[in-house]
């Protein structure tokens, strides 16, 4: 989908908020429930769920997304809260992760495999990071957003795994969740 679209779909839910727009991700909340709260980078944020979600449990969030209507829409919702957004498109290779910056850093249903690796050095060590990405599926649009099975554990080959799953989930997406820490010891 382009930007005008999901501009298009955004401006729609200010009338009528969607369920899961409202709703943070529960592994998400999993994830961070027992963290302490830092710095939290959210990717992709859309209308910001999950960036409102952390604010209101004590973390600095910095929510990037590259549609100004979601954006706005979370500015609104935030009112208060310690959120910082940024218009961003992420497919823009002018687009930097500072290193050792993030304590925490959500990627949910968006999926950049170039972000992986600068999101990885943007934890701080012992930082988590959330992965959520949708599968390749048969009848569905190729696209390099989308994972092979098996793909995404991968990438955190040699990261401590606290949460590892294939599935469908709730709006009948197959998609395969990480949740992964940076290693301690590891040096920057």
């Amino acid at each position: 989908m382009d930007l005008a679209s999901w501009d298009e779909q955004y401006r729609k839910e200010v009338d009528s908020p969607a369920e899961r727009e409202s709703v943070p991700n529960p592994l998400l909340v999993e994830a961070a429930r027992d963290l302490r709260p830092g710095r939290a980078l959210d990717l992709a944020c859309g209308t910001g769920r999950n960036a409102l979600w952390l604010a209101q449990n004590q973390w600095r969030v910095t929510a990037v997304d590259g549609s100004p209507t979601a954006l706005e829409i979370l500015r609104r919702r935030a009112a208060g809260l310690r959120i910082e957004t940024q218009i961003v498109d992420l497919e823009d290779s002018g687009f930097t992760i500072a290193p050792a910056r993030y304590d925490l850093i959500a990627m949910c249903y968006y999926f950049q495999k170039n972000l992986l690796e600068p999101c990885k050095l943007g934890l701080v060590p012992g930082g988590v990071m959330v992965v959520i990405a949708l599968l390749m599926e048969p009848g569905k649009e190729r696209s390099t957003f989308r994972l092979r099975p098996g793909e995404l554990r991968g990438y955190f080959a040699d990261w401590e795994i606290l949460h590892d799953r294939e599935s469908i989930d709730a709006w009948q997406h197959k998609v395969a969740e990480v949740v992964a820490r940076r290693p301690a010891s590891e040096g920057l």
